[in-house]
């Protein structure tokens, strides 16, 4: 099996990061592997805003808590009532996934980038989570300035990366539902 193949066999999501930062070069490399992505039209419409500043994630998170607790599904809001509940699981880098609203297919180059930041992060043996609760925080524009995301933009998702943890790591989940496919010839 190539590297890639194994960077997606391998690819867990990471809740618990180990100590440190990751560092400048893999984090320009996991950049860089977001914006090959494909784009629908090829609109290249993803922009990125990376913060290690522990306070500023702590403020995102605590933010997009506030937000989630004003969601009328239960599990979301109790999580956002949830003291201890870190959206980003304590990582020191996390990214801020946003789009041109008037791209062809905003949603949909976020998300490709997102995979590529993912197994391009496994590749590096830097841990990483996909962040679902990320957008909450998002929703005054005076926020996308505190991020430094320019106007005209959507903010999406995040990631959560950091150093992988001492010991084993996720094991892979038991599927929830067959999967199958086939080939016509």
């Amino acid at each position: 099996m190539n590297d890639v193949l194994k960077a997606i066999a391998n690819r867990r999501s990471i809740r618990q990061f180990g100590p440190g930062q990751i560092g400048d070069a893999e984090l320009a490399a996991i950049l860089n592997a977001a914006l090959q992505a494909p784009s629908g039209h090829n609109d290249q419409s993803c922009y990125f805003a990376v913060v290690q500043d522990p306070e500023l994630i702590k403020e995102l998170s605590d933010g997009s808590k506030i937000e989630m607790q004003k969601v009328p599904v239960e599990w979301i809001s109790n999580l956002g009532k949830n003291e201890k509940f870190d959206i980003y699981y304590n990582a020191p880098t996390i990214v801020i996934a946003a789009a041109r609203k008037d791209a062809v297919s905003p949603a949909a180059d976020v998300c490709a980038a997102i995979q590529n930041i993912l197994i391009a992060a496994e590749s590096l043996q830097i841990g990483s989570c996909w962040i679902g609760f990320a957008e909450f925080y998002f929703n005054g524009p005076d926020r996308y300035e505190r991020v430094g995301i320019p106007e005209g933009y959507e903010v999406h998702y995040g990631v959560a990366l950091g150093p992988k943890p001492a010991g084993p790591g996720p094991k892979v989940p038991a599927r929830k539902y067959e999967r199958y496919y086939h080939v016509m010839k």
